[in-house]
């Protein structure tokens, strides 16, 4: 599974994980029902945010089902949203299409086991198959592909042509996960909404592909392999704001949104995006200087773990996880709260 949106049990209050899980285990199992069996290694984090925008619209909350026991839920049965849902179907396609996708930008690199020429033709094949499912489910759900298919080759295009700017690399992107948005609306039936979704999505796309071109940038660097990063010469730090900026229209964009249900949107959209940001780029913060790790290391033990220096990776946890206190009973600092509201 691959993705930014990733909630985490340290900063993550337990209402928010079990809905999406629910709509996770959803869109596992859609594509199973949909598309077959090896369908599921598609599954997107991202793509299930369609799920959720859906049902965050819709006058009723998504039909469950309960799910049989698996070994990612340590073979627990759970309530999962029902793969006859509009928004499951919407976020399958989409996740289908993304994987194959990935597939093909593999083969054409030549990386990986998509990317050699006699066994890497099966995996090239099932990147075929699963484009044309994913086209002919799209429309009975009255989503037009061209937009993604236009996208993939456009992206293409631009880094062939070794675009200038970081931005036009994204564009692509940015256009097809807006229209994906977009689409929740029609789906649920909120035509009022499509403008500030097709926004938020464009913000949405532009975020995830630079979190993609950052956390892979050593590995491209290390194989020569194409990054938009080094392509079109912006550094880490500009990247960095890029993705701050965005992070701040994105959240404009869902405050503009008419929702019968806001806390999972935002919970996951806003609220997991920054930490996705955050995660990116604080682990690439490495002090030189060994004071600095040895004046930060006092003032986390004085603060017993509330304050993280920026280059740690427990930062964006909320109180409990950051606190050393949290196994032992205290619980004085976050009774009673719940860090995603």
């Amino acid at each position: 599974m691959f993705g930014i949106v990733r909630p985490c049990v340290d900063h993550s209050c337990g209402s928010v994980l079990t809905a999406w899980r629910a709509h996770l285990c959803g869109l596992c199992l859609t594509l199973r029902d949909h598309h077959g069996q090896f369908a599921r290694m598609a599954t997107n984090y991202d793509g299930l945010i369609l799920s959720v925008l859906t049902e965050a619209q819709d006058s009723r909350p998504a039909e469950q089902r309960t799910a049989g026991p698996c070994p990612l839920r340590g073979f627990r049965t759970t309530d999962v949203v029902s793969s006859a849902e509009r928004g499951a179907r919407l976020a399958a396609v989409v996740s289908l299409a993304l994987a194959a996708g990935k597939i093909r930008d593999h083969a054409a690199d030549g990386d990986g086991m998509a990317g050699r020429r006699v066994s890497g033709a099966p995996l090239r094949h099932v990147a075929a198959s699963w484009s044309v499912a994913a086209a002919r489910d799209a429309e009975s759900l009255g989503f037009d592909m061209t937009v993604l298919t236009e996208a993939v080759d456009r992206q293409v295009a631009l880094e062939a042509a070794a675009a200038p700017s970081l931005l036009q690399v994204t564009e692509p992107t940015e256009t097809a996960v807006a229209a994906a948005f977009a689409h929740t609306a029609a789906l649920a039936g909120e035509p009022r909404n499509a403008e500030s979704l097709r926004e938020a999505g464009r913000l949405f796309g532009r975020i995830a592909h630079i979190i993609d071109a950052v956390e892979d940038l050593d590995e491209d660097r290390a194989r020569g392999s194409y990054n938009p990063l080094v392509a079109t010469g912006t550094s880490v730090a500009e990247a960095g704001r890029l993705c701050e900026d965005a992070l701040t229209g994105l959240g404009l964009a869902v405050q503009d949104l008419e929702l019968r249900d806001r806390h999972l949107v935002e919970a996951l959209l806003v609220g997991e995006t920054r930490h996705a940001v955050r995660r990116a780029f604080a682990e690439r913060v490495h002090p030189t200087d060994p004071r600095r790790k040895i004046a930060a290391g006092i003032v986390t033990f004085l603060t017993c773990g509330l304050y993280r220096p920026p280059w740690s990776r427990y930062r964006q946890g909320g109180e409990k996880g950051r606190c050393y206190l949290s196994n032992f009973g205290c619980g004085a600092c976050w009774d009673g709260t719940c860090d995603c509201s």
